[in-house]
């Protein structure tokens, strides 16, 4: 194990903090430097691969990601969540077969919608509802439309992919996958870069964490799980790490959470409930001595931070959280704190130059 008796928590989180939100790049940049971008359909007030990029990406506007999704080398799919990924790591997460559990009339419909996508190219789901009478299936929340459910299995699968999006619902069109290697030793370094890209986007880790996104990971690419494990056993050898008040954390080889390097600028973010920063609730809780907690989903009468309420940055602290919505074209903002509010006119300019910058973001 790595012995480095100046490494503390608190080093770990200016680590932590600086790594990710490097300084603002192109969206293309970003995105690749990312590895993976959660996405959410809630927007409050923008969707969260929004306000995640709005503070890596140089003068970003909501839905810009959107508007230029069909001219980036970038696919929608499942990894460790929803999201957004580089394209040659889409490449690497499917079978590119259906799954042996489907059934002969699951296969049969799906082989169906799938010479339907092939003939037109792109297909929106009210397409699919209209040729096929696959009706309807109970889901979380109500109804769902069997053949919205099956452009959706395939896609999961490999087999369709999103074009665009009209009016926030996915366009669909086929894909022609070009051989590859499929021996061990080719899944299992598929496995490893695959791993490689969730300890490089949430570093430092501590081991808990990693477990956790291990297991996320293999539930996203079920059929390489066995060799993900593999990877993830060797942890100790593939990644750098070093016990720290009891735990041990892991990042990427050849970094250092020491390096004066990695230094915290003194600006305050509203960060989305997925960023990177915060997206760690294990690690939220050791790095800031306070439970965060996304409550979208909770009944109204039992929030306590509120519907949508995002962490506050400022400099390497989070002392609270803050909900922000738009009334009559303009952007307010309730805060709450974990702790005293900070009283300096600092904090207060910080405030302002945030909500300034939203206000921005979100052309108002």
């Amino acid at each position: 194990m790595s012995r480095r008796k100046s490494l503390d928590l608190a080093q770990l989180r200016r680590y932590a903090i600086a790594r990710s939100l490097f300084p603002p790049t192109t969206l293309r940049r970003a995105i690749a430097r990312l590895g993976f971008l959660q996405a959410d359909p809630m927007r409050a007030p923008a969707r969260a691969q929004d306000l995640i990029l709005a503070h890596r990406v140089r003068d970003y506007r909501a839905g810009e990601l959107e508007r230029r999704y069909p001219r980036l080398a970038v696919e929608e799919a499942v990894f460790v969540n929803y999201g957004f990924l580089p394209r040659e790591t889409v490449a690497m997460l499917h079978a590119r077969q259906m799954p042996d559990s489907w059934d002969a009339k699951t296969r049969a419909r799906a082989e169906e919608v799938l010479a339907f996508a092939r003939e037109r190219g792109r297909i929106h789901p009210r397409d699919v509802q209209t040729r096929f009478d696959h009706g309807r299936i109970q889901r979380w929340g109500g109804a769902l439309s069997a053949s919205t459910q099956m452009l959706e299995r395939l896609h999961h699968h490999g087999l369709l992919r999103v074009a665009r999006r009209e009016a926030g619902t996915r366009i669909y069109q086929p894909i022609e996958h070009p051989p590859r290697d499929d021996s061990p030793e080719a899944r299992l370094e598929r496995a490893g870069q695959l791993l490689d890209t969730v300890v490089q986007l949430y570093a430092p880790l501590p081991a808990g964490s990693l477990v956790y996104l291990g297991r996320l990971l293999r539930d996203g690419v079920p059929h390489m799980a066995a060799e993900i494990r593999q990877v993830q056993d060797q942890a100790l050898a593939r990644y750098a790490h070093a016990e720290v008040d009891g735990r041990v954390w892991f990042w990427p080889q050849g970094e250092n959470p020491a390096s004066r390097r990695y230094a915290v600028d003194d600006r305050l973010r509203f960060l989305a409930p997925f960023d990177p920063v915060v997206w760690d609730r294990r690690r939220f809780q050791l790095f800031w001595g306070w439970e965060y907690k996304f409550e979208a989903y909770v009944p109204a009468d039992k929030r306590r931070m509120g519907h949508y309420a995002m962490p506050v940055l400022w400099g390497d602290d989070v002392p609270g959280w803050v909900n922000l919505k738009v009334v009559d074209g303009r952007l307010k903002h309730q805060l709450g704190f974990a702790g005293p509010r900070p009283k300096d006119g600092a904090f207060r300019q910080a405030l302002d130059e945030a909500l300034q910058k939203t206000t921005a973001f979100l052309g108002l």
